[in-house]
């Protein structure tokens, strides 16, 4: 194997006072081994080399290209031989010559007696093989049960053996579904004890030096089934215009830098949320107790005083350190039941709905991008069975938290520009050329033109949503949408947030589930001089790693609670096999179709040899797939008729056909 760095001829310091950076002089050879630790704002991954010696400076960035189609796309921890070429300072594009197959450290799947040996079939969708359990390591495992298992030394051919470490319960029981997920992506559940003992010694906040804010009526609206609550918000008129304010639990005062719930939070860098369960970013004594705004308890706060005028421009802000007390804690249906029908509530919503209204006003002369993507709701009972899945639905109440959550993280923004301190930005960056072509012939096949050139504004892309708003292509055009968008992420540096259209925005408002809002409120008290709980000392210095830190940590919390969802749809699909449903393709490939079913939104592959006989032509521009003998195109967006072939609920992947009559009959409607 080829070395594909060398060492630079000449270092240059790092000067902290010109904040310059030092890019050693990389040299590129044919191949080098990488290891994927994430991916870009684009979604591409990106690695680094897997052998890197830290004298030699900062390991360089490796962006690797698109993989072949029908290939597995590439996974944190993936490694692979890669062809490289330098792509810019201290930057290369890689491309797959070989994945490397290692002997993972762990293996999860499902156990399977055998004589002599059983067998446990891994629960990722990317492992081909089973492993063998030897007799006697089984560790009284039994069918169907989800374990976890270590490899064993081997020395012959074959399937490699394992032996069972743990028994987590029998798949199908409500905790296997997103135990599965945790374990798929490493994600962080057991505390250290340190972090634990830290967390059992909180105690309530002093007023002291605080704002006493417990006669404001501030109220908590949040999702029925949110285990914690930590923003509240008021508004009153004021002179033509409303005066708001949003409190945020004051995590800062609890979590210190350098301190083991700081290690904790930072390692885990954001809480992870399934439908049975959550993996907090700090322990349950201060996530659901002295860190959330329980109603009628004194809790400590960061909050922001804001002013808008009847546009929903802002005219003023204001941060504080206060000492608050919820007058409620509401749900968005009440709020939004209260509002449309002037039911009774603690607190009057009117105000808050009257100023959410101004500043809609202001989001839509802005300019932002809307889109339009219901989630899904899992419904579980208490025997872990899916009894349910259904979309939530998006009411008012729940766009009325967005935008004042909005207009806080704006001016948290702007306010330590002011301080001159430094900032973990929200950014994101607009869509690739690459990307915005692929949306172009899209949208020419549903009859929708965009503006020309490349330098669009988020208007652009949303009077496209509107265009589509009501009519059959409405869903799939929010999907491609959303496919054509870079992915958001956490940068020191300040690029702005293209789908907001704000030229600076960071996120304050949630200190107990995101370790970035954390950061902001210690810069906040540090610039203010707050008290206690700022940035500690060369904080500033570890941002740009911290931030790319986060950012892997969020995608994979996402990734997580998006498979574990996928898998709770399969278990809900399984005993419908051989059904017929309605579905919408919401992707074309080289090697089949991607089909989405109208009632659940459960997802899954028609692959080539569920489709008619024919030989199939893929026209990536314009996403279709025709046959050559019988002309039928199969397109995004088009409804048809798919018949259930397999669900599995292991690994969560479902594969559907066209049944004949609808191979036979049914043409594709005309474009």
């Amino acid at each position: 194997m080829a070395k594909a760095f060398k060492k630079p001829a000449r270092q240059h310091k790092v000067s902290a006072r010109s904040g310059r950076s030092r890019e050693p002089r990389d040299e590129a050879a044919d191949t080098t081994l990488v290891l994927i630790t994430g991916t870009d704002a684009d979604g591409d991954p990106v690695g680094r080399p897997a052998v890197w010696d830290a004298s030699d400076g900062r390991a360089p960035l490796i962006r690797m290209v698109a993989e072949r189609p029908g290939q597995p796309g590439l996974a944190p921890g993936d490694r692979v031989l890669a062809s490289l070429r330098p792509a810019g300072p201290g930057k290369f594009q890689g491309r797959t010559v070989q994945r490397v197959s290692e002997t993972p450290s762990r293996i999860l799947g499902v156990f399977r007696p055998g004589h002599p040996d059983g067998r446990i079939i891994p629960t990722d969708r990317r492992a081909k093989a089973e492993w063998v359990v030897p007799r006697g390591q089984e560790a009284a495992a039994e069918a169907g049960e989800l374990v976890l298992a270590e490899p064993l030394p081997h020395h012959r051919l074959g399937l490699k053996p394992a032996r069972v470490i743990e028994r987590l319960g029998k798949l199908g029981d409500a905790k296997s579904i997103s135990l599965i997920a945790i374990h798929t992506h490493d994600i962080p559940v057991a505390f250290p004890e340190d972090a634990l003992l830290e967390a059992s010694h909180a105690h309530a906040v002093p007023l002291g030096h605080r704002e006493d804010l417990r006669d404001v009526p501030l109220i908590t609206i949040d999702g029925e089934d949110a285990r914690d609550f930590d923003d509240a918000v008021f508004a009153e008129p004021e002179g033509g215009g409303f005066r708001l304010i949003v409190a945020i639990a004051d995590v800062a005062w609890y979590v210190r830098p350098g301190s083991p719930l700081d290690r904790a939070a930072r390692t885990r860098g954001n809480s992870v949320y399934f439908p049975d369960r959550v993996v907090p970013m700090l322990p349950e004594a201060l996530s659901n107790n002295w860190c959330s705004l329980l109603p009628g308890e004194d809790r400590g706060c960061l909050f922001v005083e804001m002013r808008i005028d009847k546009a929903g421009r802002k005219l003023s802000h204001r941060f504080g350190r206060g000492l608050m007390r919820s007058a409620a804690r509401l749900t968005y249906e009440q709020v939004q039941h209260a509002a449309d029908a002037n039911a009774d509530l603690p607190v009057n919503p009117r105000p808050l709905y009257d100023a959410f209204h101004a500043l809609l006003g202001a989001r839509v002369e802005r300019g932002t991008l809307d889109l339009d993507l219901p989630e899904r709701k899992v419904t579980i009972s208490p025997t872990g069975e899916v009894l349910s899945v259904s979309p939530r639905p998006r009411l008012d109440s729940h766009r009325l938290i967005e935008e004042f959550m909005v207009l806080a993280n704006v001016a948290a923004a702007e306010e330590l520009e002011r301080l001159t301190h430094p900032v973990v930005y929200r950014v994101h960056a607009p869509p690739t050329d690459e990307k915005l072509a692929a949306l172009r012939g899209f949208l020419n096949g549903v009859g929708i033109s965009l503006p020309p050139g490349n330098q669009l504004h988020p208007r652009d892309l949303d009077r496209v949503l509107r265009k589509a708003a009501g009519t059959a292509d409405a869903q799939v055009v929010n999907e491609v949408m959303l496919r054509s968008q870079s992915q958001a992420a956490y940068s020191a540096d300040n690029i702005g947030h293209f789908g907001l259209a704000l030229t600076r925005y960071a996120h304050f408002t949630s200190p107990i589930r995101r370790y970035a809002d954390l950061l902001v409120h210690r810069g906040l008290i540090t610039g203010l001089r707050l008290g206690l709980g700022g940035l500690g000392d060369n904080a500033a210095a570890l941002f740009p790693d911290t931030a790319a830190h986060i950012t892997m940590t969020e995608r994979r919390a996402a990734l997580a609670e998006r498979d574990a969802i996928d898998r709770y749809l399969a278990a809900f699909m399984a005993d419908k096999t051989g059904a017929r449903f309605t579905a919408r393709i919401s992707g074309v490939t080289r090697f089949g179709l991607f089909v989405t079913v109208a009632d659940s939104g459960a997802s899954g592959i028609v692959p080539m040899s569920a489709l008619p006989d024919d030989y199939w032509h893929h026209d990536e521009m314009e996403q279709t797939l025709t046959g050559s003998r019988t002309r039928r195109v199969f397109r995004l967006s088009q409804d048809v008729e798919v018949r259930l072939v397999e669900a599995n609920p292991v690994t969560g992947g479902l594969v559907f056909q066209i049944p004949r009559a609808e191979q036979s009959g049914k043409r594709s409607r005309p474009r």
